[in-house]
Formats: C-alpha cells, structure tokens, sequence
C-alpha cells in the first residue's frame, strides 16, 4: 500500500549493507528485548487491541451521531496531534457535515480559549478529554473551565453523556474525577506511549466521533502489520526508509524536511515530527523533524532549500489519487494567458508542480530527496501509514543506539514551568 523510493537520494551507501543490524533492531521489537521494551505495546496492537473497548467507541459514537454541532478534543502531544492529522486528512479542511472538531488543551494562550469559548456558546457540544495522568497543565486547565462551561449549559447529568475521558485503565487524576463524575472513560494503554497512540482510543474515539470508519483504519493497520513483519530489507519498505535516514544522516544531513502537496496532510506532518523528534532526539544525536506543504511553501522556504546550506534532505509524502479533483476551465477572452492549462486535471497540475519542483532540488540544488507514496487519503491508508512510521522510526532509532520510547528532556521545560507558577 505504501511504495518507498531512493533513486533520487545520493545515498552513498548500500542500504542492504545494514540488513544484520536491521534484524537485530527488529528482533528487539518484537521480542520485546530493547531499549524502552516496556512501551512496545503498539508493535502486536493491530492484533491485540481490545476489541470490547473498540466496541465501546464505536457505540458511543453512534448514541452521539447527530447531537452536536461542535465536537471538542481536549489534550496535548499524543494525545491530540494523531487525532487532528487523521481527522484533517480523512474529511478534509473544510468538511461539511457535522460535527465540527475543535482542539483545545494544547495551549495556553487566552486568547485561543476565550475565542472557543464565544464560539461553542450557543452551539450542541461534546467532549473528549484525553490525558493519561490528568494533570498535564495546558489539558487540566482547558478541562476545568470547559467543565464548568458545560455544567452551567447542561445539567450534570447530561454532562454524563456529553463529556468522554481518554485516560489510565485503573488510577490518576482523570481516571479520579472521571469515576466520581459518571463519565464513560476509554484506556491508554500502559505499554504504548503518547507518540505511538493514535490508533488506541487516544486517537479512535475522536475519529469515531467525527464520523470516520475506524474498522477501514484497523484494517489498514493491520495489513501493514503483515506487510511489515518480515525484517528483510529487499521487502520491507519502512526498513528501508529507517536506514536511508541513516545514511544521509552519515552523509551530514542534519535535518529531514517532510513534504506533502495537500494542505489536508499538514497534520500528518505535525504528527511526524513529534513521532521522530522525541523518539530520536536525545543525547546530543538525530536528526531535526521539519516540515513544508507544497507548492505553498515553496514562495517561502523555497529559496533556501534550492540554494541554502546543504544540511537537509526531503521525504516527500505523496498521495496517488486526490480525495477531489477538478478540471481546468478555458476562457474565451484569456486575459490571464492560463489557456494552456484548459481541460487540465487540477491535480495533473499538483503533480507536475511536483515533477519540476523534485528536479529542481535534487538536480540543480543536489539536495536528496526520498519519496514514499501513498494510495489516497482514505481510512485504510492512514492506519497503515501509521505502523509504517511507527516502525521505520523505532527500527531507525534503535540503529542510532538511542532508546526510542522515552522523552526525559521534555520534563526540564515543566519543572522551570512549575517553579514559576508557583506549584508546591
């Protein structure tokens, strides 16, 4: 379902020179015996994932289908970005059926959470809030006042039906307030972290609630658990893509710039970079997860990708059959000199902008560029792109002797936090 190409990217290396240490890292996945091998629990998730619990998500969304105009998805990091980049590619930017999904807890700015809040004033809401502790500052704070908000518009007995807590199977702040309160509550499971979570409840009951086939994202998931399970380089794509970072990393490229050509994707990329940043930044290595949507941003960072520093590398991100396309129209008069492009795909015209934009920067700007290439932007295509990456970057990291499941540094930043507001 995914295609992985490197005939544009210099390597200088043979990527089948890696296969005894690929094995190993594969081998450390599965049999649970790396770095971080408590949190390896989305590596047999596309099979023992708990089908009750899939269940459970699926009728709280059909009990709620129809009785909200706005839904609210209250978390941070893990807990929200794979949420917003599947619900973002699947229905688009701009999707016209309801509910509207809103992000909230992943910010403080007051300005962002007044402005919600004037909006779903006189609107039918309901809310997920998804923290594993409950105590994330940035998703407690925005679930309190949201909280409140709803028990003054609702009573607190359809705040019960109305408000839906992600959170620990058996303790925590959340897992707390949410028993006391009524709520109905969904597992993060111990053994997978934030990054790798989006298709636990983290992620599928947002989906569900936003109206997207989460058995069509299951079975993709679980098709690229068998497409991927076998360790050799010669079939396995995401392999192949974790040791290409490798070697351009070797070659002293520094940062990868993740490309897609639909403005739909730029979550993806967002969800990407947490991905591979926290999993591979740590001890002084890695590589910088950056990002650009095209043609777009090509009127930005183009220049400097062409002609700047030789420190990057692309993967493009690309999708084979747009979820809408158009035709090009003609113009009697053609005072814009645009005929030439009458009767032309729009998305002809994406994909040659495509073309030249790929010569330009790895022929003339000898800038590398790797291509993974996707079916479409459908429900089966993102489960399986999330267990390509999921694999690629543990295998990738592991070949980095870093351990790929933990994030110490991100704690320094809350304990300054802390020591500043005042928390005992």
């Amino acid at each position: 379902m995914i295609k992985f190409d490197t005939s544009h990217a210099h390597l200088q290396e043979n990527i089948f020179d890696y296969q005894q240490a690929v094995t190993l890292a594969h081998t450390q996945l599965h049999e649970k015996s790396g770095a971080g091998n408590d949190f390896v629990g989305w590596v047999e998730w596309p099979n023992s994932y708990d089908h009750e619990e899939f269940e459970r998500i699926k009728a709280a969304a059909k009990r709620l289908e129809g009785q909200c105009d706005v839904l609210l998805v209250c978390g941070i990091g893990g807990s929200y970005l794979g949420a917003r980049a599947a619900i973002e590619m699947m229905r688009g930017l701009y999707c016209q059926t309801k509910p509207e999904v809103i992000f909230i807890g992943n910010t403080f700015s007051s300005t962002y959470f007044k402005q919600v809040e004037a909006y779903i004033q006189d609107k039918e809401i309901v809310l997920n809030v998804i923290s594993k502790s409950g105590t994330t500052t940035e998703t407690a704070m925005a679930f309190r006042m949201l909280k409140q908000l709803m028990e003054k518009k609702y009573s607190k007995e359809e705040c019960q039906k109305r408000i839906l807590a992600t959170t620990d199977k058996a303790r925590g702040t959340l897992k707390e307030l949410a028993d006391k309160e009524g709520y109905e509550t969904f597992v993060i499971p111990d053994d997978i972290g934030g990054r790798y979570s989006v298709l636990t409840a983290v992620g599928l009951l947002p989906m569900a609630l936003a109206g997207i086939d989460i058995d069509a994202v299951m079975k993709g998931f679980a098709q690229a658990y068998e497409d991927l399970k076998n360790p050799d380089l010669h079939v396995n794509p995401a392999y192949q893509y974790a040791v290409a970072r490798r070697i351009l990393e070797n070659q002293g490229k520094d940062a990868e710039m993740l490309v897609t050509y639909e403005p739909q994707m730029a979550m993806i990329a967002e969800w990407w970079k947490q991905l591979f940043g926290e999993s591979e930044g740590k001890e002084g290595k890695g590589i910088l997860p950056c990002s650009a949507t095209f043609s777009t941003d090509l009127h930005s960072l183009g220049q400097f990708i062409q002609e700047g520093k030789k420190m990057l590398y692309e993967t493009l991100l690309l999708v084979e059959t747009p979820t809408l396309d158009g035709t090009f129209p003609s113009d009697g008069e053609n005072l814009d000199n645009m005929n030439y492009l009458a009767g032309k795909s729009l998305d002809w015209v994406n994909k040659m902008a495509c073309q030249g934009t790929l010569e330009a920067h790895e022929v003339t700007g000898n800038v590398p560029n790797l291509i993974i290439t996707m079916p479409d932007m459908k429900e089966e295509t993102f489960g399986y792109m999330c267990y390509f990456f999921f694999k690629a970057c543990a295998v990738s990291v592991y070949l980095l002797n870093v351990n790929p499941f933990n994030q110490p540094g991100v704690e320094v930043y809350k304990k300054n936090m802390f020591r500043l507001l005042g928390k005992n």
